[in-house]
């Protein structure tokens, strides 16, 4: 029997090997963020392991895709639970300064010796088709015929991915089958583009043209995990790679890394076929796939997120050097400090203090993410109400729990008997 935490290392590992044969770029971010992890360990030794092993580091890898209705989230839902992944956190992109019409959560382990084994996590997103503020009724019902006509995922392929759920893993040669079929869904679609009705969604949004103009899904990016992402942001712009304009999420500064920072290179234009109106097909590019890359840091409790809300204003448009300061009114240096004031989550093991890592995502950085790779920022009616989505109706569509992370990382903390 194959275990799930060895599937999910199969899948993660299978899907960066594909990754990097479409997306060549990727390779030399991997390359890049090994190289600086080596010199980082190489520096600070035992230290620069405080929130993951090396080796963990190294394997770490988030994905992203991108689905267009219920039904394709349910299907994700039961293929990723194959590999021991389940639903945790709520996210909504419509509210972000940039608006995109999709609402989130990521697939991954929620036991702390599934995530040290494998911590394979992917956010995927959900377009919200009855949304007005992005869709008209009749974009709506064009759009909805348009996802019901596409299969994402083969039956076969779920009936063994519940199988692998049901028994925590599968014995040989099912568990190829699983890992390579997985990969083949999330492989980069072949079928001709509509280019009309491309551009027609790409007008709302260049997400839902993504989605919906296209008859397949694929891995919108891949990420690696790099000690240090300034030092990996200068080296890739030194190759001649463009980057996106800055790093997102919390400052660099002299205290604890926070939460979450990502950066990545700007999305390719990447060859494809199209179809005309008259039936013609013919090549051209697309800007659809980025590489992403991403430094953790401590997970904040409910307490530090306020805080973080408040020190992320505080700090918007502030340079480098203003900016760490302006960070530093606002969070204590050292984790004694962030532990003994509640902001941050640590496993007390006999006064040594143990930070627990962010195993999660920020909206307002996904977003940011997002939107400095988009080709154009789309067209919202700001006039209308919007659907209302939440944790609850969210997990009510999957017919599954939606875990909130605070609950992970305080059950974290109370099996340690700390705080």
């Amino acid at each position: 029997m194959i275990p799930a935490s060895t599937l999910r290392a199969r899948f993660a590992a299978a899907l960066s090997d594909m990754y990097g044969r479409e997306v060549p770029a990727y390779r030399t971010l991997v390359d890049v963020a090994s190289a600086v992890n080596g010199d980082v360990v190489a520096r600070d030794g035992a230290a620069a392991e405080r929130l993951g092993t090396i080796d963990r580091v190294t394997a770490e890898r988030h994905g992203a895709i991108r689905v267009g209705t219920v039904d394709e989230m349910r299907s994700v839902a039961v293929l990723f639970g194959g590999f021991g992944m389940h639903p945790v956190g709520f996210y909504d992109l419509r509210d972000a300064a940039t608006p995109i019409p999709v609402v989130s959560t990521a697939f991954r382990p929620v036991d702390s010796k599934e995530l040290a084994r494998n911590p394979f996590r992917v956010f995927c997103s959900m377009l919200v088709v009855d949304d007005r503020r992005f869709f008209s009724p009749d974009l709506q019902s064009r759009l909805s015929r348009s996802l019901a006509a596409r299969t994402l995922f083969p039956p076969d392929l779920l009936t063994l991915a519940a199988r692998a759920a049901a028994d925590g893993g599968l014995p040989e040669p099912d568990a190829s089958v699983l890992v390579q079929g997985a990969v083949s869904v999330f492989e980069l679609g072949t079928d001709p583009v509509d280019r009309a009705w491309y551009d027609e969604l790409e007008a709302v949004s260049s997400v839902a043209a993504d989605i919906g103009g296209v008859s397949s899904t694929h891995i919108n990016h891949l990420t690696p995990r790099v000690l240090d992402i300034d030092e990996l942001y200068r080296r890739m712009s030194d190759r001649g790679i463009e980057m996106i304009d800055r790093i997102q999420g919390p400052p660099r500064w002299d205290g604890p890394p926070i939460l979450l920072r990502q950066t990545s290179f700007r999305a390719l234009a990447e060859p494809r076929y199209f179809r005309d109106e008259t039936g013609s097909t013919y090549s051209d590019r697309l800007r659809v796939r980025f590489g992403e890359v991403e430094a953790r840091g401590v997970a904040l409790t409910r307490r530090g997120r306020e805080v973080y809300d408040t020190a992320m204003i505080a700090v918007d448009g502030l340079g480098d050097d203003q900016a760490a300061t302006e960070w530093a009114r606002h969070f204590p240096r050292t984790d004694r400090e962030m532990h003994d004031r509640g902001l941050a989550y640590y496993v007390d093991e006999n006064g040594s203090l143990e930070p627990i890592v962010y195993e999660d995502f920020l909206p307002a950085s996904a977003a940011g993410i997002f939107r400095s790779n988009l080709t154009s920022d789309g067209a919202v009616d700001t006039d209308v109400e919007g659907t209302v989505w939440t944790a609850d109706s969210l997990a009510g569509a999957l017919g599954m729990p939606v875990v909130d992370p605070y609950d992970l990382y305080d059950a974290r903390v109370s099996g340690h008997g700390g705080s």
